[in-house]
């Protein structure tokens, strides 16, 4: 079960590492700076998340340990998805093609993912820790939830990141992957 939740949360990070997707349009490119700068710190609260609960789920934590630890998670990542939809917000419409409507779904799918972590938080709050039978199937039930949020979704942001526009977040330094101290490849995006 915790292998699962683990699992899981590396799909979801799936979906943000297509944040960090070469026009030569400098109205694309100023867009795509505005946008990744604005976005980092988030990603960031949410891959440090999303390790916590690998953590916490992958090794000998007491079921009261692992909701703490959830809990949180799930709520910094609500918090952070709000705060993504507000920064592509805040970034303006960009300037390709129909600009304003992926805007304005990118906007509306993280939002919902923010409330979709919201529920999550509750649910994972609500578990019964004192009987670990109960409480792992409420987390299998969280875990199943979390992946349908982590596969499902994301067509919004995938356009967003498309095309010239994908190519110009790609190029910026505060969408790039960041090299972890091991060496391996991380990314600042969840």
């Amino acid at each position: 079960m915790k292998k699962k939740l683990a699992a899981t949360l590396s799909g979801g990070a799936v979906v943000l590492l297509t944040l960090a997707g070469c026009g030569n349009d400098n109205k694309v490119n100023d867009w795509a700076k505005g946008f990744c700068d604005r976005v980092q710190p988030q990603q960031q609260s949410i891959a440090d998340a999303n390790a916590a609960i690998v953590k916490a789920t992958t090794t000998a934590s007491s079921p009261a340990e692992v909701q703490k630890v959830d809990s949180s998670a799930f709520e910094t990542n609500a918090k952070a998805y709000k705060a993504l939809a507000s920064a592509v917000k805040a970034a303006g419409a960009p300037p390709v093609d129909n600009g304003a409507a992926t805007q304005k779904a990118a906007v509306k799918e993280l939002n919902q993912t923010s409330a979709a972590y919201t529920q999550l938080k509750a649910k994972v709050d609500a578990l019964d820790t004192k009987d670990q039978a109960k409480f792992a199937q409420g987390l299998g039930d969280v875990s199943t939830e979390l992946g349908k949020l982590s596969s499902g979704g994301g067509d919004a942001l995938r356009k967003l990141q498309s095309g010239e526009l994908g190519k110009a977040i790609a190029n910026q330094p505060s969408c790039q992957k960041k090299k972890s101290p091991s060496g391996a490849a991380s990314s600042s995006a969840s």
